[in-house]
């Protein structure tokens, strides 16, 4: 009798355990932006967003992060609303100012440059005036040119911009004098030319960027983590290497500690 009264203790004690140590589930939006975030709805999305949270989830085993999709429009509301807890790769520069949030800088860096089709004498004066010039861009990102107004109609109108959700196919139609200059993320435009090393001479590639990248994880207020949190977690992949070492898979360097302001 003892020794089943015994087993039943156990019994019930195991059934409380998975309770116990379940993991917090701290949900992370994402919109379609390559190379971090590649097709977010689909069953199995691609880029550096998603590498990194399976990254987290190997780590530890305290929070579970899940990857949200959300668009370069909604995610402002879906943010304050709830629908998720944070969000990678952001700045507060890009349209958050009415939005409540908490920041941490992330000491990774990136940028957009201007892309021309190479010509006979083409140089880097070329990209000193983009009046007159036909314009390739992403919709729904953020100009330094334009002075970060991401509205498309406004873009399509001052800037005669020609506006796609895709940077292969501004890419490519720069590439078939479509238009005359593209704004490509340069991570992206790295990996591209990585694919297509054949098109290296057909491309000039401005040494001046419209805007630098200084990417930053935006959280809610009163949600799962704090920016400390995310920051310890993030300092971890990073002592280990493995966060520098995806990085590098993106054509993405880690310019300094990962700390919480």
């Amino acid at each position: 009798m003892r020794a089943l009264v015994a087993c039943l203790l156990t019994y019930l004690t195991l059934l409380n355990v998975p309770t116990a140590i379940a993991a917090q589930e701290v949900r992370v939006g994402g919109y379609h932006f390559p190379p971090y975030l590649d097709k977010p709805e689909s069953p199995h999305p691609q880029g550096l967003v998603p590498d990194l949270l399976h990254a987290l989830n190997a780590s530890q085993r305290q929070y579970h992060f899940v990857l949200v999709p959300t668009s370069a429009t909604r995610r402002y509301r879906d943010l304050q609303g709830g629908r998720f807890d944070l969000i990678f790769f952001e700045s507060s520069l890009w349209g958050w100012d009415a939005t409540p949030h908490l920041e941490l800088n992330l000491s990774i860096d990136d940028a957009e440059v201007y892309v021309a089709a190479a010509e006979p004498g083409r140089g880097q004066a070329y990209f000193d005036d983009l009046k007159g010039k036909r314009l390739a861009l992403y919709s729904g990102y953020h100009y330094g040119f334009a002075g970060f107004e991401a509205d498309p109609e406004y873009l399509a109108h001052t800037f005669d911009a020609l506006m796609t959700y895709s940077h292969d196919s501004n890419l490519r139609m720069l590439l078939a004098r479509r238009v005359d200059v593209a704004v490509v993320t340069w991570s992206y435009l790295q990996m591209f030319l990585d694919r297509n090393p054949q098109l290296v001479p057909e491309l000039l590639v401005s040494e001046r960027v419209d805007q630098q990248y200084h990417h930053q994880v935006l959280l809610r207020p009163g949600g799962v983590l704090t920016p400390d949190q995310v920051a310890g977690m993030l300092s971890e992949l990073q002592e280990n290497g493995e966060l520098p070492a995806l990085l590098r898979r993106y054509r993405l360097t880690l310019a300094g500690k990962v700390v919480a302001d």
